[in-house]
């Protein structure tokens, strides 16, 4: 059967140096992502009072992590637009400088406020380059290969978020907090130089009149959405006026951008591509995997620090494991599709992944922590047997010139999907630790009760400052969070498993041998 994509679109120069191109693609890829994680280790420093910190309360810390989010969220789908438009390499190369001017600001920051602003600035450069990343690839790469191509590049964005807590505590053991930020700066450097030498350019060829009013919407539309699930989470309540309000407007201007996208004859995105039951069940399963993902982070950090007495060095190696299986598994996914079909391999993925957070509800103080590690190692494989799949579908649903636009709302979701796992597991962590500890804090003055009872680090300092007095808090604090995050583990539990059901009921199962290619050409066609 005749590929849908001419094996002429790829010039012979390029084609050779595939393999290159993609090596210099995850470099940038790998410094983006793991930028999202790597901030985590070096919240306790930057709260420190100056000189070892910035003196940041707890709120500038939230804010410090969550600019990043929301700009980059925010702006993805833009970027990936503006690369179909403007030439994918051009967009590239722009992200990653802006990127790495915003690392050596951030690692220069003299007050939590000038941190903030800066962390918006390298998510403002990371949006441009993570769309482009994976349109490129889509545009070096035969269609064949694609699917191998693209596991290795799933397997980078898990090896990134893996690695940062390791990289983040590394860094801090030997150098100061600014540390974390500038070392992105000479990455970023031999980045551009390989990617002006390597990285070929290529564009929408028939990019039509551009769209302000929906890029507009869109834009509006993610941040407000993101900015109420951030506020939300940072409440604890999203019933409360701001965070509700917030999130009601983000969706409603997003139901504004579909209604005009709709009715524009030259949209931005066809949202007809929505019609295709595959299409948007592989988006809802790359939501899903990293709502549970991240969510788990956030708890799964404060349990080996805070409970368990990890450094965040030792902490950030206990999650090699994850990373080791996304490796392993990633690039091989491909395998199993063949084998079984998309349908059998993601569900089986999302079962696992729900598998994984249920186990966390049986952790304890005493848990062998070799249960832990194979805990995160099943949670890698079931990841990339999740993120590898659905990629493929995603990226053949599109045509090729629309390959921004694909990559764009795929790694929209993805952050979306991250965002409310931290928001909505975050505020149940909270809202549960909350009633655990809050009988056990009445021997404690009327003043300091609000403040040690928002979460186990707050209970943990108030104990600390207390001296001989406050040991009485610790073993309440440790039984309260570990209830807390049984309860929030469950949670995870349940989205993963209304994930796994939506990819078995639309994902495609295995067609027939001779009927591959046939079905190659179904995916392309869906979006027309």
């Amino acid at each position: 059967m005749t590929s849908p994509v001419p094996a002429s679109r790829i010039p012979e120069a390029v084609h050779r140096r595939r393999w290159a191109i993609l090596g210099v693609l995850m470099l940038s890829l790998l410094i983006v992502v793991l930028d999202n994680s790597i901030l985590n280790v070096a919240i306790k420093t930057i709260a420190t009072p100056a000189p070892t910190g910035l003196g940041a309360t707890q709120s500038e810390i939230e804010w410090a992590i969550n600019a990043y989010t929301l700009v980059f969220a925010g702006l993805l789908f833009t970027a990936g637009l503006v690369g179909d438009r403007l030439g994918r390499k051009k967009v590239l190369l722009g992200g990653i400088l802006v990127f790495g001017i915003g690392s050596a600001l951030a690692a220069e920051s003299g007050s939590p406020g000038q941190l903030i602003a800066y962390r918006a600035v390298m998510a403002l450069g990371a949006a441009f380059v993570m769309p482009a990343t994976l349109a490129v690839l889509m545009n070096v790469f035969e269609r064949e290969e694609q699917p191998k191509a693209i596991g290795i590049w799933a397997g980078g964005v898990g090896l990134a978020i893996a690695i940062g807590p390791i990289t983040g505590g590394a860094l801090l053991d030997h150098f100061w907090w600014g540390s974390v930020f500038l070392v992105n700066v000479p990455i970023v450097i031999v980045a551009l130089v390989l990617m002006t030498w390597l990285v070929p350019d290529s564009r929408d060829p028939r990019p039509g009149r551009l769209d302000p009013i929906g890029v507009v919407l869109s834009v509006v539309g993610l941040v407000l959405l993101v900015y109420g699930i951030i506020k939300g989470g940072e409440l604890a309540d999203f019933t409360d006026a701001k965070a509700l309000g917030t999130i009601v407007a983000g969706l409603v201007v997003l139901a504004a951008f579909v209604v005009f996208e709709k009715r524009s004859d030259h949209p931005s995105l066809d949202v007809t591509y929505f019609r295709d039951k595959v299409f948007s069940a592989a988006m809802s399963a790359i939501a899903l995997v990293f709502f549970a993902l991240m969510g788990v982070t956030f708890f799964g950090v404060f349990y080996t620090q805070s409970v368990r007495g990890y450094s965040p060095l030792e902490s950030g190696v206990l999650m090699l494991p994850l990373a080791a299986a996304q490796l392993i598994f990633a690039p091989r996914a491909r395998l199993l599709v063949d084998r079984f079909g998309n349908r059998a391999t993601t569900t089986g993925g999302l079962v696992l992944i729900a598998a994984t957070l249920a186990a966390f509800a049986t952790f304890e103080a005493d848990t062998p922590i070799w249960l832990l590690e194979v805990v995160f190692f099943l949670m890698g494989t079931g990841m990339a047997h999740i993120m590898t799949p659905t990629s493929v579908v995603i990226m053949q649903a599109l045509p090729r010139e629309k390959a921004g636009s694909a990559s764009a709302l795929s790694n929209t979701f993805r952050q979306v999907g991250g965002a409310l796992g931290i928001a909505v597991l975050g505020s149940v962590l909270a809202t549960s630790y909350r009633n655990g500890i809050e009988d056990k804090l009445g021997l404690l003055p009327p003043g300091l009760r609000a403040t040690a009872g928002e979460s186990i680090e707050a209970t943990l300092g108030v104990a600390e400052k207390l001296g001989p007095r406050g040991e009485a808090l610790v073993t309440p604090a440790h039984d309260a969070f570990l209830h807390a995050m049984h309860v929030t583990a469950l949670c995870g539990t349940g989205v993963a498993l209304i994930g796994a059901v939506v990819t078995f009921l639309f994902l495609p199962g295995k067609p027939p041998a001779g009927r591959r290619q046939d079905r190659e050409s179904e995916l392309v066609a869906a979006g027309e």
